[in-house]
């Protein structure tokens, strides 16, 4: 049965920003003097731009103050944006359920710059469309909050919604909101518990009964 709601996180499930995001985070900490570690993929994947921040000042000396630090990132990112691609079947699913009349929004813990060029670009701004980046909340995921205030923008319970993400930091906001959550990493992992782990548009299509 095709749900009532379905909220979508967008870096890395709607579209493949991620490479973007990873792109942009090496430069402006080499413009930094600050070595990238080799695993900075994993550890900020999914997660908001603070945390990542205190992260890197803690651990590796980051020595520019946030909004400066922020800003450099985002001089990078916005003009990679141009060549920003959706992942593939999603566009096309999200698009089919909006022909259905399901209710949906997209649940990102990226600031609201970042959600607003991500969307536009892959033709996804359009009237009553519904948001919520890391701006519009006092706490991003894993916390509920986000998926939360998905939930209330579109008025329904969060028991009747199901939320999608590619990391375990937005499947774990999904769960703790009270949603089925289904969990499509880019690659193969195992998710956490109680979600439902998928690899493939297709098996995301059956899902949500399309």
């Amino acid at each position: 049965m095709t749900p009532k709601a379905v909220f979508w996180d967008m870096d890395g499930t709607l579209v493949d920003s991620e490479p973007l995001h990873e792109a942009a985070l090496i430069a402006a900490l080499r413009n930094a003097g600050v070595a990238p570690p080799a695993d900075l993929h994993q550890r900020v994947l999914g997660v908001a731009a603070w945390p990542v921040y205190e992260m890197l000042r803690d651990e590796f000396g980051l020595d520019v103050p946030f909004d400066e630090w922020i800003s450099r990132k985002y001089d990078h990112y916005l003009p990679l944006t141009a060549t920003l691609k959706p992942r593939p079947g999603a566009i096309e699913i999200f698009n089919e359920l909006r022909a259905l009349g399901v209710a949906q929004a997209v649940v990102s813990n990226s600031d609201r710059l970042v959600v607003d060029a991500n969307l536009r670009v892959v033709g996804l701004s359009y009237p009553g469309m519904k948001t919520v980046s890391r701006n519009d909340v006092r706490e991003g995921k894993p916390h509920p909050e986000p998926f939360l205030r998905a939930a209330w923008l579109a008025d329904v319970d969060p028991s009747q919604a199901v939320a999608v993400d590619d990391s375990w930091t937005g499947a774990m906001a999904g769960l703790a909101a009270g949603m089925k959550t289904i969990f499509w990493p880019e690659a193969p992992m195992a998710g956490p518990p109680g979600a439902i782990v998928i690899d493939s548009a297709e098996e995301l299509r059956k899902q949500l009964g399309l």
